[in-house]
């Protein structure tokens, strides 16, 4: 077993216990959750703690565990979120697809992925406009610290999904698939979620992806303007780290390798989108 699927095994536990009327917790020091690795010994020692009690002899009948399972899914609020690798163009393009698959979004304005930029430390205070590179050198979002990525909402319950896609979007080494083209932290790896490694039910789901995927690529946790390092993924917290949305011309754009000439239904979203207000114009330079 690799230690992201004993630390998969570990989470489920912990998530279980409180079902169960059984209470912990969970004190992490910020050095100790640089990786999945350094998660992994904290969450071990904690759930060898609760099980030395009497939880081992209390369980869930089938009934009551579809019953729980059941309530969960239902009335599930939308969570918002990002992922970068490498160019955003062709990212994009695979998470509107994967909202059609997995959500069944499939009208021109159903789905909710769009282009952007996050994860910096050096965005002014108060100020929400990010920019592309530009002459005049305006909010610039490589002089915040920001990497490019794409921003949806999915519902919790689908976030595992929309992990396995990006995981898989990288090979079996861990290279993205612009990995010897477009590099720097610009393009580093990167995923955002609410309250980032600390939200323990989304980085479980993160975590089980990464081992349905092959366990291909490191978690580490981001603390914002980091490098571009290959077969890592920084996990971000996005209440801290925003996303900012890119500008209307880098939205449903196509990629730059063969076979991403996409279709001009597909080009034509970045308009419909923009007119039906599902995103805001930054006014950024054009060049």
């Amino acid at each position: 077993m690799t230690k992201a699927a004993a630390v998969a095994n570990i989470v489920a536990i912990l998530i279980f216990l409180p079902t169960m009327g059984v209470s912990y917790n969970l004190k992490v020091p910020s050095p100790q959750l640089a990786s999945r690795r350094g998660f992994f010994g904290t969450a071990t020692s904690t759930a060898s703690a609760v099980l030395s009690g009497s939880v081992l002899s209390q369980t869930l009948s089938g009934p009551a565990a579809a019953a729980a399972a059941a309530a969960a899914a239902a009335d599930e609020a939308d969570v918002e979120v990002y992922f970068g690798c490498g160019c955003f163009w062709h990212v994009q393009h695979e998470f509107v697809e994967a909202e059609r698959r997995i959500l069944g979004r499939t009208g021109d304005l159903a789905t909710t992925a769009y282009t952007g930029y996050a994860g910096g430390t050096k965005q002014p205070a108060g100020d929400p406009k990010v920019c592309y590179h530009n002459l005049k050198q305006d909010h610039d979002y490589g002089s915040f610290g920001h990497a490019e990525v794409v921003t949806l909402k999915v519902p919790p319950s689908s976030f595992q999904a929309f992990c396995e896609m990006y995981f898989n979007l990288f090979d079996a080494n861990g290279n993205r698939p612009d990995q010897f083209g477009d590099r720097g932290g610009e393009y580093r790896n990167l995923v955002g979620i609410p309250g980032g490694s600390a939200n323990v039910p989304l980085y479980k789901a993160m975590l089980e992806a990464a081992v349905a995927t092959g366990d291909r690529l490191d978690l580490s946790k981001g603390k914002g303007s980091d490098g571009d390092s290959r077969a890592n993924v920084w996990v971000m917290d996005s209440t801290q780290f925003p996303s900012y949305v890119a500008e209307p011309y880098h939205q449903f754009h196509d990629g730059f390798a063969p076979g991403e000439n996409y279709p001009n239904s597909y080009n034509g979203l970045a308009k419909a989108h923009l007119s039906a207000g599902l995103f805001v114009d930054s006014k950024c330079p054009s060049f």
